[in-house]
């Protein structure tokens, strides 16, 4: 059964390339991770790419130091495609969830799920293997389709996370609807299973309450981007509040 209200996981990615764009440091990724929680965050979410064009492999450790008195109350996220570095990483790190994506490398983000199919099934089998021996909730990212649903248990996942990137360019449309039935559908057979049941990608203050009238059963939201975009009108940690708000069904805080 997923809490009373939807946990949300801050996404620190963009910090972090805010940071890398000078040698200073600034903004400090652990900082923030720690005005998050005090702002009511539920965890963290980094995604540790190859290229490091954001958040580094040495912050993954140092959020790891950081939060360690604060897990698993306070839940750590690594997200990334199942390589043998992630793999390594997440062994030494033990993160309460890991977020399997599909997206190689170079990929300029991650804009779509995994189909478990004949190509990619037996991957993510061996992944999901050695991460559950790490002790982690492993989730799979996948498109708001039910019938790649069906393929989940074959993985041994234990959750998934709803790519929610289409339905919200089709709100930017104006056009919501159909893309909101097929995250609706795919969050449904998801409970079905027993699976739990994450969004995120592109998710904010506009898009987010129609989504969670309709999926009333989401464990957890990881937004980065969009809340990190607010934060530069409503402060850090008013961000967080509207979108903690905006998660449990209340009104959340307007943009000025």
């Amino acid at each position: 059964m997923p809490p009373s209200a939807p946990r949300l996981s801050v996404n620190l990615n963009k910090v972090a390339l805010l940071r890398n764009s000078r040698r200073t440091g600034v903004p400090d990724v652990l900082r923030f991770a720690a005005l998050a929680r005090r702002a009511g965050a539920d965890g963290i979410t980094v995604h540790p790419r190859p290229d490091e064009r954001h958040i580094r492999r040495e912050d993954v450790f140092g959020l790891a130091k950081l939060m360690q008195p604060w897990r698993p109350g306070f839940e750590l996220n690594i997200e990334g495609y199942p390589d043998q570095r992630l793999l390594e990483i997440v062994t030494e790190v033990r993160p309460e969830q890991c977020t399997l994506v599909p997206d190689p490398p170079g990929a300029f983000t991650s804009e779509e799920g995994w189909k478990l199919g004949g190509e990619d099934l037996p991957l993510v089998v061996a992944a999901i293997g050695a991460l559950k021996r790490c002790g982690c909730r492993v989730i799979l990212f996948i498109d708001p389709d039910p019938a790649v649903v069906q393929r989940v248990p074959a993985a041994r996942a234990d959750g998934v996370e709803i790519y929610t990137g289409s339905y919200a360019a089709a709100a930017r449309a104006g056009q919501p609807a159909a893309m909101l039935e097929r995250c609706a559908a795919t969050a449904r057979a998801a409970a079905a299973q027993g699976l739990a049941v994450n969004i995120g990608h592109d998710l904010n203050l506009e898009n987010l309450p129609p989504l969670m009238a309709r999926l009333p059963m989401v464990a957890e939201a990881s937004i980065g981007h969009e809340l990190t975009a607010d934060a530069l009108i409503l402060g850090f940690a008013q961000a967080i509040a509207a979108y903690k708000a905006a998660l449990s069904g209340k009104a959340p805080v307007s943009r000025p």
